[in-house]
């Protein structure tokens, strides 16, 4: 079987958009369902699920659940900063709005690339990246920095809320770097995604529990956020997304991801009825144009060189 990337077709661009829209609606429901059910103890719960049924996967293929020698030490450093990072997700969604924290997420590409330069001499950035890289660090800084707020809003609330959203960025694009540069990358993906499933259901569980996040007051919203979370979300979505990345070109799926936020900002905006403020859209405007430099710089400089 060969290990050619295929590029994009109908198939695997329709794929993307459901995977943006799926991403992007779980900070919504969390957000809607927070005083039902703590975002933090949805997504421990989630992550037990769903590492019960990708176990349950592994075994119905291979009939049996075997992990690779020598990964368990990196596996677990992965799983703990994927914890973390998804406590600190849970935690902003009680201090801003969704929308805040879909963009700020999706800054993990940035610190990936950063990641990647010092480790790997094949991820060195080249000029263009370095200028997605200031355009990102300039749309975060007149977000946190300038001036306004939503009318209403609690300022100091909001920005502790963006920076663990930002925090929770930084820790993704981290988790990406260690399994890139260590033993996880030759690993099967079924094997990385169970260390941080079952990471991120130990520590999430502990911390709700330690900070009495534990109440829940049930309602059809949130049973249908804990089924959306749980099999559709933390399973079914991340099982298409290897699948992706096993058969069409990274740099070109990388894309449609940048849809993610976007769709973020829409449904915070329509369903929530969370403000837009103009100088969030200019900040993230700027985030996600950096972003993009950063992450399609293969693909532009294809694009440059065909038209050449």
């Amino acid at each position: 079987m060969s290990n050619e990337r295929k590029p994009l077709d109908a198939l695997a661009s329709g794929a993307m958009l459901v995977l943006c829209l799926i991403w992007s609606f779980q900070q919504i429901l969390l957000k809607a369902t927070a005083n039902d059910m703590a975002p933090v103890f949805q997504i421990g719960l989630r992550s037990g699920v769903a590492c019960v049924l990708v176990a349950l996967l592994v075994l119905v293929r291979t009939h049996k659940l075997a992990f690779t020698e020598g990964a368990w030490k990196p596996g677990l450093m992965a799983g703990l900063l994927f914890a973390l990072e998804y406590l600190l997700l849970g935690e902003s969604l009680r201090f801003t709005s969704a929308a805040h924290v879909v963009v700020f997420l999706y800054t993990a590409p940035v610190f990936a690339a950063l990641g990647l330069h010092l480790l790997l001499p094949s991820e060195r950035l080249a000029r263009l990246q370095w200028v997605g890289i200031g355009l990102a660090v300039a749309g975060i800084a007149i977000t946190f920095l300038g001036p306004g707020s939503p009318d209403g809003a609690d300022v100091g609330h909001m920005l502790i809320g963006d920076l663990m959203a930002l925090a929770a960025g930084a820790l993704w694009g981290f988790t990406t770097v260690l399994i890139r540069s260590t033993r996880l990358s030759a690993v099967p993906p079924s094997e990385a995604l169970l260390y941080q499933l079952l990471s991120a259901f130990v520590i999430l569980m502990v911390a709700a529990a330690v900070t009495g996040q534990t109440e829940i007051q049930w309602s059809g919203l949130l049973v249908a956020s804990l089924v959306f979370q749980s099999v559709v979300v933390a399973f079914l979505s991340f099982l298409v997304w290897f699948w992706l990345l096993r058969n069409y070109q990274a740099s070109r799926l990388g894309v449609f991801s940048f849809a993610t936020p976007l769709f973020g900002v829409l449904f915070g905006a329509f369903l929530l009825g969370e403000p837009i403020e103009p100088r969030f859209v200019m900040g993230a405007l700027l985030v996600l144009m950096g972003i993009t430099l950063v992450s399609a710089y293969s693909w532009i400089s294809q694009l440059r060189r065909r038209r050449a």
